[in-house]
C-alpha cells in the first residue's frame, strides 16, 4: 500500500483539517495503490469524504452514500433522539421519514426502537432512493418515490405515529454561500429550500394532518433564526408546535402533535 505519509501530505495540501483520521479512511476503502491514488485525487479534488468511501456515520450506523447524495449531518442526530422518545411511547409505532434522502433518520430511528416498528421513507430523488433502499432494509423499510404526500400509500393515511423531516430550508440566495462540498457535490434539491428556505416546511406543515395518527407528531429540523416562523407555519395547519434546541449540536427541532 502507498505510503500513508504521501496520503496524508496530499490531504492536507488540498486543505483537508483531518489528514490523518482522513488518510485512514481512504487507505481502509482502497482495493489497492492505484484505487487509493485515485480516492485520494477525488478528496483533494473537493468532493465530499462521505462521497469517496461510500457511507457516512450516522447515530453510531453506517450510512450508504455516494456522489449526488446528501450527506446526513450529526446535527440531526438531535431530530433522531427526540423522535425516538416520542415513539417510545406509542408500541409498534408506525415512522415516516419525508423528504429522506438517503433514509438515514429513518433508519437510525428504527434502529433504535428495534423489532415491531413500520418504517416508511419517501422522497423525490430517485438517486438519493437507490442509497435508501440499502440503508432501511435492515430494518424492513418502505421506500416510495415522489413528491411530498403524493408519494405515499393510501394505507399510511391517519396511521402515522412520528413523521420525522429534514427538509431543505437554506435560503435561495444564501446557497452560494455554503461549503464547497455541498454546494458543488450535492444535489441543489436537498439544500435549496426558496427565498426564506421555508417553503417545503409550509408545504410538509400544510399537508401532514391528514397522515398523522391522534396525538401523532411531526418533527421539523430547522435553525434558530427560522424556528419560530417554522412553527407558525405548523400552528397555521392545525398541529401545536414547540421547538427545542441541542446547544452541543447547534441543533433546532419543530415539534407539533395532532390533538388527539
Amino acid at each position: 500500500m502507498a505510503s500513508m505519509t504521501s496520503v496524508v501530505d496530499a490531504l492536507r495540501a488540498a486543505g483537508c483539517v483531518f489528514a490523518e483520521e482522513e488518510a485512514e479512511l481512504l487507505a481502509a476503502a482502497a482495493q489497492d495503490d492505484a484505487d487509493l491514488a485515485a480516492l485520494v485525487a477525488r478528496r483533494a479534488g473537493g468532493e465530499p469524504l462521505e462521497h469517496v468511501v461510500g457511507w457516512a456515520e450516522f447515530c453510531g450506523l453506517r450510512m450508504r452514500v455516494g456522489a449526488g447524495a446528501f450527506v446526513p449531518r450529526r446535527r440531526t442526530e438531535f431530530l433522531v433522539r427526540e423522535a425516538v422518545a416520542l415513539a417510545a411511547a406509542r408500541p409498534g409505532a408506525v415512522v415516516l421519514d419525508l423528504c429522506c434522502g438517503v433514509g438515514a433518520l429513518g433508519a437510525a430511528v428504527a434502529a433504535q426502537l428495534g423489532a415491531g416498528v413500520e418504517l416508511h421513507v419517501a422522497d423525490i430523488d430517485p438517486a438519493a432512493l437507490a442509497y435508501a433502499r440499502l440503508n432501511v432494509a435492515p430494518y424492513g423499510g418502505r421506500v416510495h418515490e415522489g413528491d411530498l404526500y403524493e408519494a405515499l400509500p393510501e394505507g399510511l393515511r391517519g396511521r402515522v405515529d412520528v413523521l420525522v423531516v429534514n427538509a431543505p430550508y437554506v435560503p435561495t440566495g444564501e446557497i452560494p454561500l455554503l461549503p464547497g462540498e455541498a454546494r458543488d457535490h450535492e444535489p441543489l434539491v436537498s439544500l435549496d429550500g426558496g427565498r426564506d428556505g421555508l417553503d417545503i416546511h409550509r408545504r410538509v406543515a400544510a399537508g401532514a394532518l391528514p397522515w398523522l395518527a391522534a396525538g401523532g407528531h411531526l418533527l421539523i429540523e430547522t435553525s434558530d433564526r427560522q424556528a419560530a416562523r417554522t412553527a407558525e407555519a405548523l400552528a397555521a395547519a392545525g398541529l401545536p408546535a414547540r421547538t427545542t434546541t441541542s446547544e452541543d449540536l447547534w441543533a433546532t427541532v419543530a415539534i407539533a402533535t395532532r390533538p388527539s
